[in-house]
């Protein structure tokens, strides 16, 4: 997969991946952010907002805390391994994975995206 750094970003390993028109970035499950902070952060940063602004609000989309627990360690301290969830936010299509991955499709015209690699 060829990447190229995007030129702006808040998530650290955010990667356009030209051939297929799409950003990828892995959250860091032991670091200080939540998955939806770093999301959060990403959307803005390919869309070219200022969440300090209040232009943009996950909540409109998905339930910010109940995505952060899905994908949050168990209650016993282990981490999740499988799943996903897939949804739109300012008409990005967003893709979470249990370990990490990160996917986001900019808006574009009707075309089926495939959920990974």
């Amino acid at each position: 997969m060829q990447t190229e750094r995007s030129p702006t970003h808040d998530t650290g390993d955010l990667q356009y991946d030209q051939p297929n028109d799409r950003y990828v970035f892995h959250h860091d499950g032991d670091g200080t952010a939540t998955i939806t902070t770093t999301i959060v952060h990403a959307i803005a940063s390919i869309a070219d907002i200022d969440v300090s602004q209040g232009e943009f609000s996950l909540y409109d989309s998905v339930d910010p805390d109940a995505l952060d627990r899905l994908f949050g360690k168990k209650a016993d301290g282990t981490e999740r391994t499988g799943g996903h969830v897939a949804f739109t936010a300012l008409e990005h299509e967003v893709y979470v994975y249990a370990n990490g991955d990160v996917i986001i499709y900019p808006p574009s015209a009707s075309v089926d995206r495939p959920t990974r690699d």
